[in-house]
């Protein structure tokens, strides 16, 4: 068997171990979930803390979000002469994948970043070595905590987004493009379906998990000192990011598969 400095030589071995080592933090953290003694007054400041430094950035960002898509179908749609089906391709664009991408984007970036600093902290100052040492689970007591947190503020957050970008998407497409306020709505109602919603909601709640166990697990392993921390709170982000993307994807093309159109 070869030894630890060997493997490490060996190219994908640490990405591996890494990736590996990222997937246990995920189930301790699931498995967390279930034990007692439950931390709510943690959960309560990490979610008032996540809910302060997301929400005006969000609702910033949702408004433009929703009028560059109602803008770009609509005018889409009119060079093909389907200007009918404008309401329905800009708000199910803005529900299904616009607000969850910006509401996990926004949460890793602004409250991800935050986690994994404050995490990081701790552990170059030896809190969560003397944690473990006395016997109490560091993932219990700080991460599980964080990790609802941040999965309840982006459900509500992704609420927020789709309500903003629905909003927004109607008054450009009505007021600058000229468009029908009942022919916008007809086509919602005659194309839109309640698992448009629900598939929304799902990935908001799974970005937001994603992006607690990355900010959580690189806080827990920085690499040495202050500038550790700030490396691995770039690092989270990026990587937060970066898996953010592939999972849409995949909940995406399942979603697809296995709820048909409401004309097919």
């Amino acid at each position: 068997m070869s030894s630890p400095a060997t493997q490490a030589k060996i190219p994908g071995i640490g990405m591996l171990r890494e990736t590996g080592n990222l997937f246990a933090l995920g189930l301790d953290i699931i498995r967390g979930l279930f034990q007692r003694p439950f931390q709510l007054r943690e959960f309560i400041q990490q979610s008032w803390f996540i809910a302060s430094v997301t929400i005006l950035p969000t609702a910033l960002v949702a408004i433009p979000f929703g009028a560059v898509i109602s803008l770009q179908f609509g005018s889409l749609a009119r060079q093909l002469g389907a200007q009918s089906y404008t309401g329905a391709g800009s708000v199910l664009a803005t529900v299904q994948q616009a607000s969850p991408l910006v509401t996990a984007l926004l949460v890793a970036g602004a409250g991800g970043s935050a986690v994994c600093a404050d995490i990081g902290a701790r552990t170059i100052r030896e809190e969560i070595a003397a944690m473990e040492v006395l016997g109490v689970s560091a993932v219990q007591r700080l991460i599980v905590p964080r990790t609802l947190a941040m999965m309840l503020v982006a459900l509500l957050l992704n609420g927020m987004v789709s309500v903003i970008g629905v909003l927004g998407g109607y008054f450009f497409n009505v007021v600058l493009q000229g468009g029908t306020p009942g022919a916008y709505l007809a086509s919602f109602s005659a194309l839109a379906q309640l698992p448009d919603l629900w598939v929304g909601e799902l990935k908001a709640l799974i970005f937001g998990f994603i992006a607690a166990v990355v900010a959580s697990y690189r806080g827990l392993n920085p690499s040495g000192g202050p500038k550790g921390v700030g490396d691995a709170v770039n690092q989270s982000v990026v990587i937060t990011f970066l898996m953010l993307f592939v999972v849409n994807f995949v909940i995406t093309l399942i979603y697809l598969q296995i709820v048909p159109g409401k004309l097919d």
